[in-house]
């Protein structure tokens, strides 16, 4: 028997099959091969047909299936992870009225830097843990003031997992999860908030159903199954934002562990029970995927890095380099502190954690005499772990106690340098892990009845190795100290 993990990006689809016995990983696809596209019609925005990830992960599921010789009739669950803080507003008949508003989609900062003043951000911190900000209530607001036919029609609105689960089962639901990244949340009342849905114009019924992160959410239907190959009546079992499930699917439940990943861009989430927001313009703050009304409150504190490894794949395509593998030996022929250079790596937008200060990317104490390829390589690991160690102690400063952080075996994580870095300068043991989004997805479906330790269970053989923090922390502390030096001279020039 078996468990179908899905991962929405808005990259690609993967699709994920794991034994339900023992979590141990079948097969994992991707649809489709390269990457989607995204619309930008105007400066600031970002757009993706929903259909699309629904016809991709549909391709996907019957590719895995027939590649693994797998009967769909052996498959006891479906879990979902999906791209965060997306919007898709569909009419009575479950059919999307425009384009889904994504992730990077800047369009409403002006609007949820309105309703914070107008709230009150003592209300905004103390009932929803965050600023309204860019995230989907505001992209809803927008719509409203912008596209007011198309809000006048809109019967629901969905995240994109919400959207995907749609089309598996005919029904629309959502999570209280999915509601808080969507800062639709009142923590301190644990109930929708009525505050910010009558200051927005909102029905409440234009709220999904409500169904529990981990449990039955829905079934297959009739025509989910004819257009995904799965058969009718298969329950749908887990669903959450693509961060809360990466921390999901490295074992990360607990206050003070923290999962951290490191792609294009850059994330550090840390689990905390406590509701108290000191950074909240800085850190993000939803509901983790084990949050429970009536019991001690489980909240995943979200910090994100938009240049992170965007930078080191600049770095490595400017320089003609082919591969990561070479530009990390050639950083490991220079010394800590890359004799003086130091990257500031920011050149992927405005940074929230800096204020969404746009700092862009500054190279700093180049000698042309002296300095080549590998200093350059050396100096951008450094500089991207120094913004994670950065970002870090904003998230001390708002509470988080680590006592653990996991990251996946992937991207920037396998360089000993980058990771080495981070957990010298924050005296904190980095353990890897080999896991993906779709498998941690399809992994939860077993925690339909709360079996954590099963969970654990499948995770065992996932570990692969453990950095640990450098006893001779000196020069490490010097060059970070420099580093944040440049940082601040330059934020102190940026109005």
């Amino acid at each position: 028997m078996y468990f179908l993990g899905l991962d929405i990006g808005s990259s690609s689809v993967k699709i994920a099959l794991v034994a339900s016995d023992t979590g141990k990983q079948l097969a994992v696809e991707q649809e489709p091969k390269e990457e989607m596209s995204m619309e930008a019609h105007q400066k600031g925005w970002a757009e993706q047909d929903p259909n699309l990830w629904w016809h991709y992960a549909c391709l996907g599921i019957k590719s895995i299936l027939k590649s693994t010789k797998v009967s769909p009739e052996t498959i006891k669950g479906i879990g979902i992870s999906y791209q965060m803080h997306g919007l898709v507003v569909v009419d009575a008949q479950g059919i999307p009225l425009r384009k889904a508003i994504i992730w990077c989609d800047s369009r409403a900062v002006e609007i949820g830097e309105e309703a914070l003043k107008s709230i009150g951000p003592s209300y905004c911190t103390e009932h929803l843990l965050n600023s309204p900000a860019n995230f989907t209530a505001s992209k809803l607001k927008w719509v409203k003031d912008n596209e007011p036919a198309i809000f006048d029609k809109t019967a629901k609105f969905l995240l994109p997992g919400d959207y995907i689960a749609l089309k598996l089962s005919g029904e629309s639901t959502t999570t209280v999860s999915g509601l808080s990244e969507g800062i639709f949340w009142d923590f301190k009342q644990d109930r929708l908030s009525e505050e910010l849905l009558t200051h927005y114009g909102f029905s409440k019924e234009q709220i999904p159903n409500i169904v529990p992160t981990f449990g039955l959410q829905g079934a297959v239907s009739a025509k989910g199954a004819e257009e995904s190959g799965l058969v009718a009546g298969t329950p749908i079992l887990y669903r959450a934002g693509d961060q809360p499930n990466n921390a999901l699917s490295l074992n990360v439940f607990k206050p003070g562990e923290v999962a951290a990943t490191c792609g294009t861009s850059g994330v550090m989430y840390g689990v905390t029970s406590n509701l108290s927001v000191k950074e909240y313009a800085r850190v993000n703050n939803f509901a983790h995927v084990n949050y429970q009304k009536s019991a001690q409150k489980s909240i995943g504190k979200l910090l994100c890095i938009n240049g992170a490894g965007i930078q080191y794949r600049w770095l490595k395509n400017t320089l003609g380099i082919t591969d990561y593998e070479t530009m990390n030996e050639l950083a490991s022929t220079v010394a800590v502190g890359s004799d003086g250079i130091q990257c500031i790596p920011f050149g992927n937008g405005a940074e929230r954690m800096l204020k969404n200060k746009d700092v862009g990317t500054r190279w700093v104490n180049i000698n042309l005499n002296r300095h080549q390829k590998a200093h350059l390589c050396r100096a951008a690991l450094e500089g991207i772990a120094f913004s994670f160690v950065y970002g870090f102690e904003i998230m001390q400063a708002d509470g988080i106690e680590p006592t653990v952080i996991k990251a996946g075996n992937d991207n920037m994580f396998r360089s000993r340098i980058f990771a080495e870095t981070i957990a010298t300068l924050i005296g904190q043991e980095i353990a890897l892990y080999n896991t993906t989004g779709a498998i941690g997805a399809a992994r939860a479906c077993v925690l339909k009845e709360g079996d954590y330790n099963a969970f654990s269970a499948y995770t065992q053989n996932d570990y692969v190795k453990t950095y640990h923090p450098k006893k001779e922390k000196q020069a490490y502390q010097l060059a970070y100290n420099n580093w944040k030096k440049e940082l601040n001279l330059i934020l102190n020039t940026i109005a």
